[in-house]
């Protein structure tokens, strides 16, 4: 073995550590083409959203131009650049904070359709058990039974003469009034009765 051979092997231990680290702490093409895909994927929900919401988010002007302008493409190849150039610019904004508040926004939609569920089932209810107005009138105290009883009549009624369905919303109207929205996940309690 020559000198110089032993001379390259002795520094090769080295320069392969040297590039270990750079591979290591360099993002990879694949992780890289992750993230962009990432972007754009949060960038087809950002031009789901409507104006108001979108002003909510507080987002550079370029790339509110550029959601506002996806919305009015409809060809497949126009729509996705137009999908990579919002991408490009979602490169240049922190995604956390847009992220975090679709993310409240879904959670709040979520609460708010357990909600509509929740008043849909006591109205059923109130309209097919006789027994339902009294545990009615104990879960919810404040509630006027008089003009329950009145409205749940005049839906019975309406249902037997085929009439509109006037007081059938209307008894929906009073239990939105009356039942409170939640924030949280819906309890077992609500889809059990």
């Amino acid at each position: 073995m020559s000198t110089h051979q032993k001379h390259k092997n002795q520094l090769q231990p080295d320069q392969d550590a040297s590039v270990d680290s750079n591979i290591d702490s360099a993002p990879s093409k694949t992780r890289i083409k992750q993230q962009m895909h990432a972007l754009q994927a949060l960038g087809e929900q950002l031009v789901q959203l409507d104006a108001e919401k979108l002003r909510q988010l507080d987002l550079p002007d370029s790339l509110m131009g550029a959601l506002l302008e996806a919305r009015h493409i409809s060809k497949h190849g126009a729509r996705r650049r137009q999908m990579q150039f919002i991408g490009k610019c979602m490169r240049a904004i922190d995604p956390s904070p847009v992220q975090k508040k679709l993310d409240e926004w879904q959670r709040s939609g979520i609460s708010h359709t357990a909600w509509l569920h929740r008043l849909e089932k006591w109205r059923e209810r109130l309209l097919s058990d006789e027994t339902a107005l009294t545990e009615f009138a104990e879960a919810y105290p404040q509630a006027d039974i008089q003009q329950l009883r009145t409205v749940l009549r005049n839906v019975q009624h309406e249902q037997l003469t085929n009439k509109p369905p006037k007081n059938f919303r209307l008894l929906f109207k009073l239990l939105r009034e009356i039942i409170p929205q939640k924030t949280g996940a819906p309890s077992v309690q609500d889809f059990e009765k």
